[in-house]
Formats: structure tokens, sequence, C-alpha cells
């Protein structure tokens, strides 16, 4: 496949020199340079991209687009943004796939991903074919995708070659989990959205974007992006929007299309009669003009009674059946790493949940307190080289809401573990809680296991569905689902195998 540099540059809004030099790819790594390349460079974090467009040029670009003032010898494209451009770029090369269906983007701090999910049920029970890409996986058509070994939006050429498979594969809707970091990258540059949904925003990714503020403008980009997307027929177009959470009151003044809220303290679509067990929760939703439904979800913990309720707002709008959202709700089990039960037969509960905010770490405790009437024992550690008021946050929280933590490794990168470990471990004990470290994550977990008396309810929280761990710059093999099973079969007698993972303790 080739496009006429000249194309390309006018979605950019420029002009170029030679229009007619076929491009036959387009990449920001320069490693992946084939001859005829269109090469884009920009600054990033840790490194320039300018820096390597002589690399670039050499593998055989054929042009380059690029934020500074050069001459590189080949034609070349100035941008003020270079990821929005190749965002752009890419949209083009894949032929524009989000103006051909209908796109539903949900973002938020925590409850991202299990609401993709919830909308992708009801609007498959529906009728709707509908594709879905989160951070744990894509959905399209009958094929299943990994995205990844970590958690944010694909970069841009990846999502728009998703999208593409999605139209391709007759999809009419798309439902994407957004992450800041793909909003505040530009990743999503080029994506037309038509509808989107705010979980919540709390503590998170300061590292990345300042403060809360700045936190809070990276998500309500997807707001600005809707309101900026071209109607498309036939189309719903608006946001929904969580009447309860902090940043309400700041998201509900950005203009868009119509504008949907839930709760259960304010909004328009409220849970009511909210009953819970383990087997899940059970509530009435009510909303504007319609009458009230009877719903119940295998998912458990309050916080997925708000999921459900962003799931139903979108389901409103789209004007879709009632009992396509009944049924789409009731047959959504779950997502992997989410609350996920891991049973070997021991007489106590075990769980592997992704919590790794303060908000969701407490959401997750409070949910466990439910579930058992015994002690509630957390494992849990926090990011290097990230949002560093969070360690102590998280550390607070478990003080407070867990009989015994356990804080661990959890991707330190090239942090020392040890400081990172140590403010945990100070909030917790300052909050009253019970503490131990143990730098080993595997040892870590299997302390809980041994510790843990019938009755009991072990949770392991920050990694979730996540499929390796950072120590330096190294990721290595690791999975708390699989951890956590080892260690139950050890602790029963049933294994002498060593652990699954081997991890440093250590960047």
């Amino acid at each position: 496949m080739t496009l006429p540099l000249g194309v390309l540059a006018d979605v950019l809004g420029l002009a170029c020199a030679q229009p007619d030099l076929p491009i036959t790819q387009i990449t920001a790594d320069s490693r992946q340079v084939q001859p005829g390349a269109l090469f884009v460079a920009y600054r990033g974090v840790a490194r320039d991209g300018h820096d390597f467009i002589p690399q670039a040029i050499a593998a055989g670009a054929a042009a380059v687009v690029g934020e500074a003032d050069l001459h590189p010898g080949v034609p070349y494209l100035r941008v003020s943004e270079g990821r929005r451009a190749l965002g752009l770029l890419c949209a083009a090369w894949e032929g524009f796939p989000a103006r051909r269906l209908g796109v539903i983007g949900v973002t938020g701090t925590d409850g991202k991903t299990t609401t993709s999910n919830l909308i992708h049920s009801i609007l498959t029970t529906a009728g709707l074919k509908t594709g879905l890409l989160t951070t744990v996986n894509a959905r399209i058509g009958d094929r299943t995708f990994d995205t990844g070994l970590h958690t944010t939006t694909p970069d841009a050429p990846d999502l728009q070659r998703y999208l593409r498979l999605m139209v391709e594969a007759d999809s009419a809707w798309a439902v994407l989990e957004t992450t800041s970091h793909g909003l505040s990258q530009w990743r999503v540059a080029g994506v037309d959205y038509d509808i989107a949904v705010v979980t919540n925003i709390t503590h998170e990714h300061l590292d990345e974007h300042g403060d809360y503020e700045g936190y809070l403008r990276a998500k309500a980009r997807l707001l600005e992006l809707v309101q900026a997307a071209p109607a498309k027929p036939g189309i719903p177009r608006g946001v929904v929007l969580n009447a309860d959470d902090r940043s309400f009151a700041r998201l509900q003044t950005y203009p868009v299309p119509q504008r949907l809220t839930y709760g259960l303290e304010a909004g328009d679509l409220r849970a009511v009669a909210i009953r819970s067990s383990p087997a899940g929760m059970h509530f009435t939703l009510r909303r504007p003009g319609r009458p009230d439904l009877a719903v119940t979800t295998p998912l458990v913990g309050l916080f997925n009674v708000y999921n459900c309720l962003a799931a139903a707002g979108v389901a409103l709008l789209l004007d879709l059946p009632d009992e396509a959202v009944v049924a789409g709700i009731a047959a959504m089990r779950g997502i992997p790493g989410r609350m996920e039960r891991i049973d070997r037969g021991q007489p106590f509960t075990a769980i592997v949940d992704f919590a790794h905010t303060p908000f969701a770490l407490e959401a997750a405790l409070r949910t466990a307190r439910t579930l058992t009437q015994g002690r509630v024992i957390v494992v849990f550690g926090s990011a290097g080289r990230r949002d560093v008021a969070k360690r102590t946050l998280m550390g607070e929280v478990a003080g407070r809401l867990a009989d015994l933590t356990i804080v661990t490794a959890e991707d330190p990168r090239t942090e020392p573990l040890d400081a990172i470990m140590a403010a945990t471990l100070t909030a917790c004990r300052e909050a009253g809680g019970q503490a131990l470290a143990e730098p080993d994550r595997y040892r870590a977990i299997r302390l809980a296991v041994d510790l843990a008396e019938p009755g009991d309810l072990v949770i392991v929280c920050g990694k979730g569905h996540e499929q390796s761990m950072c120590f330096g710059t190294t990721e290595y093999p690791w999975d708390d689902r699989v951890a956590l099973a080892h260690a139950l079969d050890a602790h029963l007698g049933r294994t002498t195998e060593p652990p699954p993972f081997v991890l440093p303790t250590s960047a």
C-alpha cells in the first residue's frame, strides 16, 4: 500500500514540494523504517525523536514529519505537535475507520475496563455488532487480541489498525477504553468519538499530568473530542457523567451535544434498593422517562453499581430496549484480574484485583469486608517513577480498612524498592494498621496465604491481569493470578514445584 505525500500533508493542513512522492509506511520508530517510509519525530519523555532522523533516513525514509526547524535532506513537514500528527496520519493510512462506525470512549481513573465491557455486552445483546478495545484485550468479530503487557491506550498505529479491523468485521460500534495518557499524548488523534463516558477522576498519574487539575483536563479532552467531531448519520452524540464524583462540577461546564448523568446521590440515572451478596449485586434502576428496571449483576462491590449505571446511560442515549440493558448487564461475568476469585479448595477466600489507586484500593477493601466474616489480609505495592504521593495515600487506606497489610514490590522500575515500601509502611502504621514488608512479591503472597485462617480473605492488589513487572528497565514475566494459585497449592501441600516466576528484589 502507498499514499502520496501530498494526501498525507493535506491531513495535517500543510503543503509539500513533492506531493506525488509515494509513501509506503508511517512510523515513529526509526528501527522499523522501511524504504519509502514517512518518519514522524517528536519530543518524548525520555528521548527526542528528532535525534533519530539521520538513522531513519539512512534506513530509507522518504520524508520526515517533525516539530523542529530542520532541513534533513528529504521532504520535511513541520508541525507543532508530532504526536497529534502521528495519530492523524495513522488514521488517514487506515482510511479513517472511526468515520465509518459509532465510537464510544470510556475514560476515568477506575472502572474503565469493566464499564467498557458492560457497554459491549449491552450493545451485543441488543443485536448491534460491536468491537471492543481495552487495556486487557481487543474483541473484534469472533477474534480476541492481546493488547499488551501493561495498561494504556495503544499507540496510534495499533489503535487505528484495530479500528480498521472492526470496520472490516462490519461492526456498527466501537467501544474504546481511553486512558489519560492516550488523550494527553494524542494517541487518539483522528478518532471521531460520538459518545464519551467518564467513570471518575481521582488521584492517579500525577507524575504525567502535574496535579489533579492537569489530570482532569487530560480526561476532559475526551469531551472536547466528542464536541468537535462531525455528526454521523443516525449516530447519537453525547456524554455520560458521574454526578457523584468530584470531577462533575468541572466536567458539566464543558459544551457537549447532550449530557446524561448517573449516581447514587444525584444524576438522571439512579440505583436504589441496592442489595449485595457473594453472588453479586441487585438494584432498581431509575431513569428519566422510562420505567424502573430490576437489575442483577454477578459483579460485586458498590463501585460496580456505578459502572452498571454508566453503561445503562449509554444504552439510554442509544434508545436500546430495556431487555438488552437487563440481559447485557447480567451476562457480563467479570474481567480478568478484577475481583477475580482464585479457588484451589482452601478454607478462606483468595482474590486478585487490579486496584492500584487509593480510590480503587478503598473500594476493593470495602467490598472485601462484605465478603467475609473473618480478617481481610491485603498484599500490594506502589510503582516506581510514578505518582509519589499515592504511596502514602494507599498505605493510609490499607491501615484503616485491612486487618493485615503486606507491602511488596509493584513495578519499582529504577527507584529503590525499600524507599517505596517504607513510605507505604509508615502511612499504614500511622493509620493504626498492622503491616509487614516483603520485597519479593511471590513470598509476600505466600506469607499472606500462610497467615490466613479459615474464613479470612486474602486480596492481592495492584497488578490484576498484567503479565509483567518492571525492575530497572526490564519487564519480567509475572501474573498475580498464577502466583496466587501456586502459593495456595503450595500451602495446601499439593505442589513442591518452585515459584512460577523469579523476580529481582531491586532495580
